[in-house]
Parts: C-alpha cells; sequence; structure tokens
C-alpha cells in the first residue's frame, strides 16, 4: 500500500494516522506542497490521499498558489475512486474541490469540545460502533458548506460540519484526530497568534484549559484514530482490489 501526504506546514504532521498506516505495511510519501515539491495531476502508483491541516485559509489562492494543484487532485481522486483523508485544513479543501465555500466561522475552535455522531455517522464504514458522542482535537478558525453530494457525519454547535463523505471513500474530518499528545499539547503555542487574537489577554487560561483537555481526552482520542484510520485503510486496500481487477 503506497499513500500520498499532502504536508502543509511543519507543527501538522500525519502523527497517529502515519503510524499506523506505517504499522499496517503503508510506505508514505510525504510531499510539501507550499516548499515547492510539486503535487502530481494522477495518484498513478498511490493508493490514497491524506491531505493535512495548516494554518492557512483554505481559500487563500493568492498566498498559497499551490492549493489549485490540490484541488486538482482531490477531483482526480474522485473521478478515479481513489479513497481521500482530509483532516482540518484537508477537509476544507475537500469541500471547496467539490464546489462549496471555505469561510472564517467567527471563532476560534480549539481544544477538545463534544462532537456529535449523526444518524448517517452512526451506520457509517468509518464511524459505526463508536461512541455518538466524542472529544477529539480541534485547532480551526475556518468552517466551511457541506458539499452537495455528501453525507454528515459528525457535528456540534460551533461549527455544523464536523465530518462528511462524499461517495464511498472520500472523508473530510474537520478535527485533529492525528495529533500526538506532544503535537496536542503544543498546539496553542503553535498557534498562538490566532490565540491572542481570538481570546487576548484570556489566552494563557485557555492554553491551560486545552493542556488539561490533552490530559484527559488524549487516549480516547487516539482510540478513535486508530479506529478510523484502520476502516479508512480497509477501504484503500479494497479499492486496490477493484483497479486491479
Amino acid at each position: 500500500m503506497r499513500l500520498l501526504v499532502l504536508q502543509h506546514c511543519p507543527v501538522t504532521p500525519v502523527g497517529l494516522v502515519g503510524e499506523r498506516a506505517v504499522e499496517r505495511s503503508a510506505e508514505l510519501v510525504i510531499l510539501f506542497p507550499h516548499d515547492g515539491d510539486q503535487v502530481p495531476a494522477t495518484m498513478a502508483g498511490f493508493g490514497g490521499l491524506i491531505v493535512l491541516g495548516g494554518p492557512m485559509h483554505a481559500g487563500d489562492d493568492e498566498g498559497y498558489p499551490a492549493f489549485a494543484s490540490i484541488l486538482a487532485l482531490i477531483r482526480e481522486c474522485g473521478q478515479a475512486r481513489v479513497p481521500v483523508l482530509g483532516l482540518c485544513l484537508g477537509a476544507q479543501l475537500i469541500a471547496r474541490a467539490f464546489g462549496q465555500r471555505v469561510y472564517r466561522f467567527g471563532g476560534l475552535e480549539v481544544g477538545y469540545p463534544t462532537v456529535h455522531l449523526t444518524a448517517a455517522g452512526r451506520t457509517d464504514p468509518l464511524f459505526q460502533g463508536l461512541e455518538p458522542e466524542q472529544r477529539i482535537m480541534q485547532m480551526h478558525e475556518d468552517s466551511f458548506d457541506l458539499p452537495r453530494e455528501s453525507a454528515l457525519l459528525m457535528r456540534n454547535d460551533a461549527c455544523e460540519n464536523q465530518a462528511f463523505r462524499i461517495g464511498a471513500s472520500i472523508y473530510g474530518i474537520q478535527a485533529h484526530p492525528e495529533v500526538t499528545r506532544k503535537d496536542a499539547r503544543n498546539f496553542p503555542r503553535d498557534c498562538w497568534a490566532a490565540m491572542t487574537q481570538h481570546f487576548g489577554d484570556h489566552a494563557e487560561a485557555v492554553e491551560q484549559r486545552v493542556l488539561s483537555e490533552v490530559d484527559t481526552y488524549f487516549d480516547a482520542g487516539a482510540y478513535f484514530c486508530r479506529t478510523i484510520t484502520d476502516r479508512w485503510l480497509d477501504l484503500v486496500d479494497a479499492s486496490r482490489g477493484t483497479h486491479s481487477s
């Protein structure tokens, strides 16, 4: 199994998703599109695409011209029925690739807020059998409109569209389930400019709340991540079998 990973910045690596993929004998090819790595036009030679998070606004094509090639590759995956897993910014780019807008939702969702599985989520191949309420690491200012052909799988009151599926195997997740414990603890300082912009003098108090939530919820979040990663990798395996037959 060979997977293409698009990483947007150093502080948002593939983390637990990558660890589980390697445990499953996957080969990860990690590209940094904003540092000059060329995004391929097709997924030839790859079984699946993982698009990671990052601090950039998903609609900032002028600041990040590589977005155009990333969007084109996501659309190519849809046409070729290649599985895609988009995390945070990756989910937003999937929404854009399928014709929807991305926008600042007016706040900063950070830490481990509760998210709820929808009725569709409770029967989805990735999420079925999981607890209907999850606590998963978040760090985002953007939200997006739900692609018309998608199923909403997770939601909460801060941002309605927390996870969705297009077709059989294209998934967008607004949260950061992939974070390691170290990355989760570092997130507030890694995004300190956004923290101070939204919380001002209360930023340090919010940071302490996040650190406490990491201690409380990380293990359950890691279990969630390993479970959905395994199931997504199963879709990659099944897709490879279909394409080779």
